[in-house]
C-alpha cells in the first residue's frame, strides 16, 4: 500500500429508485486542499467510503488548489463542511463553525518547522537574511504565518528579509524546493514533515529543522456557522468524530498517520490569533 502521497480530490454520486418514482440522493461535499501531501487514490476512497458508511448517505471530497479557495467553497456553499487551516479559521472565524480537531500523536496540536538544506549551517531564522525562502501557502498558518509573524518580531516582512520568496502550495513541495537547492530555507508544517521522515525519509534526510514554533491548533474541519444545525452538517460532525470507533475509519486514520478526530475548542487556536495580531501590528 502506497502512503507516500495524500489528500486531493475524488468524487461519487448516487440515485436511490423509488416507486413510480426517482429521487436523487443527496450527496454531502466535503472540500479538501492539497497541501497535506500528494494525491493518493487509496487514501482518498477509504475517507470517502469511511465518511459514507458512518453517514449512511454519498460523500463528494472536492479539492482545489489553495486555501483561499477551499475557504471561499465553504462560504459560498459550493461544499458543506472543508477541512482548512486554522489561520483561515480563525480570518473567517464569524463565518465558519468548528466540526472537529484531528488528534496527531495523543494531542489536537502541531508545530511549523523552519527547515534548510541538510548541511546548512544556520541556526536560526536570522542566519536566513538576503536568501531565497519556500512557504506553502499565503493562507497556511504553519506554512507562512509563523515565519511572517516571526519576522514582524524582528521588525521585518519575507519582502524586505528574504531576497526571494515563492508559494509551492503543498507541504511536501517545500521539502522538495529545500532538498533539492531551489531554496535555501522553508516554512512547513511538521506533521507533514514527520509523516515524510516516515514514509519517504530520503527527502527529508536532504533537510533539517532549525527551529520549531510553538504547539498549536492542529488545522480543523469547518462547515458555514449558519449551517451548523443542518441535519447532514450535524451526522457529518457526528461520524468525523466516531472515525476512530469503525474498521474502516480506523484504517483511513492510519493511512492519515492521525489518532482521531475530536470536538475541540476554540481555544485550541489562541496561539494562531496571537501570530495574526503580531502579524497586522496590533
Amino acid at each position: 500500500m502506497n502512503r507516500r502521497r495524500f489528500l486531493a480530490g475524488a468524487s461519487t454520486c448516487a440515485a436511490v429508485g423509488l416507486p413510480a418514482l426517482v429521487r436523487a440522493v443527496e450527496t454531502f461535499r466535503l472540500g479538501l486542499t492539497p497541501v497535506f501531501l500528494d494525491n493518493d487514490a487509496t487514501v482518498i476512497e477509504r475517507l470517502r467510503s469511511a465518511f459514507s458508511e458512518a453517514m449512511g448517505e454519498p460523500v463528494d471530497l472536492i479539492q482545489r488548489r489553495t486555501y483561499q479557495e477551499i475557504t471561499a467553497t465553504i462560504l459560498d456553499r459550493s461544499v458543506d463542511a472543508a477541512w482548512i487551516c486554522g489561520y483561515p479559521f480563525l480570518q473567517h472565524r464569524d463565518s465558519l463553525a468548528l466540526l472537529g480537531v484531528p488528534v496527531w500523536r495523543g494531542r489536537p496540536l502541531y508545530q511549523s518547522y523552519l527547515i534548510v538544506g541538510a548541511d546548512d549551517t544556520a541556526s536560526e531564522l536570522e542566519d536566513l537574511r538576503g536568501d531565497v525562502h519556500a512557504f506553502s501557502d499565503p493562507d497556511s498558518n504553519s506554512g507562512y504565518l509563523v515565519t511572517a509573524s516571526d519576522l514582524a518580531r524582528l521588525g521585518e516582512t519575507p519582502d524586505r528579509f528574504f531576497s526571494r520568496s515563492l508559494f509551492t502550495y503543498g507541504h511536501r513541495n517545500v521539502v522538495r524546493a529545500v532538498a533539492g537547492g531551489l531554496t535555501r530555507s522553508g516554512s512547513v508544517d511538521g506533521y507533514v514533515w514527520e509523516t515524510l521522515a516516515s514514509v519517504e525519509p530520503s527527502l527529508t534526510a536532504r533537510t533539517r529543522i532549525v527551529t520549531k514554533s510553538e504547539w498549536l491548533g492542529f488545522p480543523p474541519f469547518a462547515a458555514r456557522a449558519d449551517r451548523a444545525s443542518d441535519p447532514s452538517v450535524r451526522r457529518f460532525g457526528a461520524a468525523l468524530r466516531s472515525l476512530d470507533s469503525s474498521p474502516a475509519g480506523r484504517d483511513a486514520l492510519q493511512l492519515l498517520f492521525l489518532d482521531r478526530i475530536q470536538e475541540g475548542d476554540m481555544t485550541l487556536f489562541d496561539g494562531i490569533a496571537e501570530r495574526m495580531a503580531e502579524l497586522s501590528g496590533r
